[in-house]
């Protein structure tokens, strides 16, 4: 099964075949490759082809992370981990869980936008690639990370051939009807030499031909860089260029359509067209007036559309942001600083409403917009920080994505920080202390944990304190000291019912004293409070607690020896665990489907998602959280796995269970099988690499499977890019190799 989170391409790769060769050899022989050179001319997309053509050389995956938007150097580490759905929820440091993940693997790490974080990158691949001996980093940024073993390759402009072929295809595009001619062809070959052939620049070229000649836009940019002549030459001649494209793109929109793209520069990592509306209209833009001009942004090729699970998403790409940026700059503090809070008070609001809708059915939606958020998310605390109240408000309000989404050691950083700036006792303060007491307590810093409730419960007001009561009691249940766990359960659902709250975490403590019950083979009681639970939450559509209700029925159901029905329960709370990405659902899952597996006879499927769990518990914390009750069937299951096995095969699955991704594992847990190596080939490329092997010619393949021979061309040119070999001779070799 292929692994990574490698962009498909949208539009298309034109020419590179030597700086692709020359990648590919650099990664052959060297650990850290970095691309260098000017904005826009296609670092990220060298980068990303050169990915792609590399995957099969790296069986842990290849692996692609933005960091363009990312403004906090602490959460570089974190936005790898999310590239790789690696969430870690232990008291170990970013660092630290990192060089743990990556120790055995052997991955290729894409790092794109690394120059406004230079120094705090080059730390941490210079001490990845020291204790990782099979990782290799390839780097797209606009200088070097200069650390030891890097090799540059500095991408130049495109060959003027190649720089024809973009325009043209980028212009056909968005004309539907543009060709080079005998008549044209040498004004396209000027304008793209006028554009010193970077790529950014041709493309925003191309979409001028929509309403002019070719001649108008060779015009239009000589005018432009008369313009930039009279001004500053600073950054050098090819970023001038950049500049005069995109400046030119700026001229030709109107002014309405220059100020919204000013004000879209505040997004960080894209945006909906809701937050637009909220954010950039005021007296001087209607908000009626947004979606319209969002649109003729598109049109010119401003703005990147993208239709997601989400919903329909715009973004601004590096170089364009930048430029808006400097004109909102020029329209004075006043201006940016209204708009910034506007963003802020938009994203605040955001957290609040989908913290108040968690309680209810759309909690996939919310998990979906909560994560698509996260850049604008961050970018409005890091603003808040200096307004106490409402940076404690968002790291506290995010609680169901810290933990439903298994992203809790973002949550200690985000809380760690807002309660070091804002010491005094507040009501938010209160809140936010409660919030970092149950992060700490999952992720294995007790003794922070406990400092937070404590306060908590001292100084709180009656509904802090409600809280702070639960997760003492949560912090008992898993030290497995059942005697306080029990009174502090009942104490906080008493306090929950006084103050009239129901929600998410008021079902939780009835679910965790479930557990207790369960774990003292109280199974009565146990099912009688799982079946309230159960009606309560099917009542409004909540699904998240339901999966831990599942998941103690099918703990007391195995108890009882009900194996079919318990193995449907834990299935039903992985399914659900996984969509939210709850880290602590999936393995406790997990953990379960292994032992129901060995008891129904397939001791080495119970050997590899033991293995498989043991790697996810790395990133949640201690495994099965040092306590002998949830350690219980994972024991059982071991030792019941390995005397039906022997203690060879045993370790053998094992292993092979401790290689598999999160993905993979809840895959196998679900099927009751590994996962097979599948081919990085489309099933067209399949049958087009088949004919290769046949001998065919591509002109002869066009004919036998109905399509263009350009069309089978560049199919052909597809794998030998993603396999990364240099003939068709080599292709043929490589399917007469595999298995029928």
């Amino acid at each position: 099964m292929e692994r990574g989170n490698l962009p498909a391409d949208v539009t298309g790769f034109v020419g590179r075949r030597a700086e692709l060769k020359e990648v590919r050899r650099l990664l052959g022989r060297a650990r850290l490759v970095t691309l260098t050179g000017v904005a826009g001319v296609g670092k990220t997309r060298l980068a990303m082809r050169a990915a792609h053509s590399a995957r099969r050389t790296f069986d842990d995956g290849v692996f692609f992370v933005d960091l363009s938007t990312l403004h906090d150097p602490g959460l570089i580490e974190t936005a790898i981990a999310d590239a790789m759905r690696l969430t870690d929820q232990t008291a170990r440091t970013d660092e630290e869980v990192l060089t743990a993940h990556l120790a055995d693997k052997r991955l290729l790490l894409v790092l794109d936008g690394t120059e406004h974080l230079v120094e705090r990158c080059a730390h941490l691949v210079e001490l990845l690639l020291r204790r990782s001996r099979g990782l290799k980093v390839l780097v797209a940024g606009r200088q070097a990370l200069e650390v030891e073993g890097e090799h540059l390759l500095p991408v130049p402009s495109l060959m003027l051939s190649d720089a024809v072929a973009l325009l043209t295809d980028r212009a056909q595009a968005a004309t539907g009807g543009f060709a080079v001619t005998a008549e044209n062809e040498a004004l396209v070959r000027k304008l793209c030499l006028r554009l010193d052939r970077i790529p950014l620049a041709i493309e925003l070229a191309a979409v001028r031909l929509r309403a002019l000649s070719v001649e108008e836009v060779v015009e239009g940019l000589d005018h432009r860089f008369k313009l930039l002549d009279l001004g500053s030459r600073a950054g050098g001649p090819r970023h001038q260029t950049l500049r005069a494209a995109i400046g030119w793109s700026h001229e030709l929109c109107t002014p309405d359509e220059r100020l919204l793209w000013a004000r879209l520069s505040v997004f960080s990592g894209g945006f909906g067209l809701v937050a637009a509306e909220s954010v950039c209209s005021d007296g001087r833009l209607a908000r009626a007036t947004i979606v319209d001009l969002v649109g003729a942004l598109a049109d010119k090729s401003i703005l990147i559309r993208e239709e997601r699970e989400e919903g329909v998403r715009y973004s601004l790409i590096d170089s364009v942001r930048e430029y808006g940026a400097e004109w909102l700059g020029r329209l004075g503090a006043a201006e940016t600083d209204a708009l910034r809070a506007r963003h802020t008070d938009f994203y605040l609001r955001l957290a609040r409403a989908n913290e108040a809708d968690w309680f209810g059915p759309r909690q996939p939606a919310i998990f979906s917009s909560t994560r698509a958020e996260l850049g604008n998310l961050r970018a409005a605390f890091e603003r808040s920080l200096d307004a106490h109240e409402q940076a404690l408000d968002m790291a506290a309000t995010l609680w169901f994505y810290w933990v439903g989404c298994g992203q809790l050691r973002e949550g200690r950083h985000w809380l760690g920080r807002a309660l070091s700036a804002a010491p005094e006792p507040t009501s938010a303060r209160m809140r936010a202390l409660w919030v970092a007491g149950y992060v700490c307590v999952l992720i294995g810093e007790s003794d922070s944990g406990m400092r937070f409730l404590e306060e908590c419960r001292n100084h709180g007001d009656q509904r802090a304190v409600a809280y702070a009561v639960h997760r003492l009691g949560c912090a008992a249940l898993i030290a497995d000291e059942h005697d306080r766990a029990v009174p502090l359960f009942t104490e906080a659902v008493e306090r929950y019912a006084k103050l009239g709250v129901l929600e998410c975490n008021v079902l939780m403590a009835c679910v965790e004293l479930a557990i207790v019950l369960a774990f003292r083979g109280e199974l009565d009681s146990c099912a009688e409070l799982c079946g309230q639970v159960r009606d309560r939450c099917e009542r409004v559509g909540e699904q998240w607690v339901l999966s831990y209700v599942d998941y103690v029925e099918a703990y007391a159901a195995w108890a009882k020896g009900a194996r079919g029905r318990a193995l449907s329960l834990a299935l039903r709370s992985l399914r659900v665990s996984h969509r939210f990405h709850d880290l602590v659902g999936i393995v406790l899952s997990v953990e379960l489907v292994a032992l129901l597996r060995a008891e129904a006879g397939e001791p080495e499927m119970a050997a590899v998602l033991q293995g498989a769990a043991g790697t996810i518990w790395r990133s949640v914390g201690p495994l099965l959280f040092d306590s002998r009750h949830f350690n219980r069937p994972h024991l059982i299951c071991a030792e019941q796995a390995e005397r039906e096995l022997g203690g060879r095969v045993y370790a053998a699955a094992y292993a092979r269970g401790r290689r598999l991704g999160l993905d993979e594992a809840v895959s196998a847990a679900a099927g009751g099988r590994e996962p097979r190596a599948e081919l990085p080939l489309t099933r067209r490329e399949w049958e087009v690499a088949q004919l290769v092997a046949e001998g065919l010619s591509n002109r002869e393949m066009a004919e036998q499977l109905v399509l263009s021979k350009r069309t089978v061309d560049a199919h052909v040119e597809h794998i030998l890019d993603k396999l990364g070999f240099s003939s068709r001779a080599q292709i043929a070799a490589w399917v007469t190799s595999l298995p029928s």
